[in-house]
């Protein structure tokens, strides 16, 4: 099983996550897309990312606006497996031009 980071190291890791923040036992990134459909292809992507990784963010969609909360439930919070995923989730996201920084 994965360990539950520190507060410290949630914190130490989303300075490198400009765009997540920390709620709860979760890290969090919302992104506006260009459109629907734009917004359903980074679900898409992000979707064979997670089940190659097997490790699934929660994902909300709300028309172009999607929000990404990573937590591992089997530990009960934000573990190195949602930092890796949310890093992974920037990066289908920058392709799309949406910025992580």
């Amino acid at each position: 099983m994965a360990e539950l980071l520190t507060d410290d190291q949630v914190t130490e890791a989303l300075g490198r996550l400009a765009q997540w923040r920390q709620d709860g036992g979760a890290i969090v990134r919302t992104a506006e897309l260009a459109s629907f459909p734009e917004a359903i292809q980074a679900v898409n992507r992000v979707a064979e990312i997670a089940e190659n990784d097997n490790h699934h963010p929660d994902i909300d969609i709300r028309w172009r606006t999607v929000t990404f909360r990573c937590s591992t439930h089997s530990a009960g919070g934000v573990t190195a497996l949602d930092v890796t995923l949310a890093g992974e989730i920037d990066g289908v996201l920058e392709l799309l031009g949406q910025p992580s920084e």
